[in-house]
């Protein structure tokens, strides 16, 4: 990402990536390491997003829009906007009520974070962006204060009745996203599967 970001320029393709990483805790840069409680054998990696920390895992869909927002006529608050309602409607589908906060980034349900956003922005191009839990291993989270905040509750998709595969939630989640940035089919990014 920082490597594309550093040498795009007003020809390069915006591109949406959607992966998964092995067990990792990460730390924003403005990030706390009081928030790290006992990450035990999990690698800690001081990365160059916002916000605090936070764990990735296998059953997490990440997904890291890299765009050029000026190009894009986008806002910071305009993309995290965007990953916020395509994660709510996607909810939605499956009768489940998420919902954004206005005090902290990412998606809720009763409660519980369902999603987090982390983004970066340079040279007018984002990078960084949605971590989605699915069908995961919620045990690391109880290792940290979640993306700074002490005993805030960790919920996953397939716990509320949603579908716990990478792959095919990403498929549903690509066009909401491109929808919600505005993008249409002939200046949609390039997209790489999970």
């Amino acid at each position: 990402m920082q490597a594309i970001t550093d040498v795009r320029d007003e020809n390069t393709a915006d591109e949406i990536w959607f992966l998964q990483h092995p067990p990792v805790f990460t730390l924003g840069m403005n990030a706390s390491t009081e928030h790290l409680l006992a990450p035990g054998d999990i690698p800690v990696i001081p990365i160059d997003r916002g916000g605090q920390v936070t764990y990735h895992g296998p059953g997490q869909l990440v997904v890291y829009p890299l765009i050029d927002l000026r190009r894009a006529g986008l806002g910071v608050r305009d993309m995290v906007t965007a990953l916020e309602r395509s994660v709510c409607e996607l909810a939605a589908e499956y009768g489940i009520p998420a919902y954004p906060r206005a005090d902290a980034p990412g998606v809720y349900v009763n409660g519980a974070k369902l999603a987090s956003i982390g983004l970066r922005v340079r040279r007018g191009c984002s990078y960084h962006g949605l971590a989605f839990n699915l069908d995961m291993d919620l045990e690391p989270f109880s290792r940290i204060n979640p993306c700074g905040y002490q005993d805030l509750k960790i919920t996953q998709l397939s716990e509320l009745g949603g579908p716990s595969d990478a792959a095919s939630v990403a498929r549903e989640l690509a066009p909401r996203l491109l929808h919600h940035l505005g993008f249409d089919t002939v200046s949609a990014p390039v997209f790489s599967p999970v």
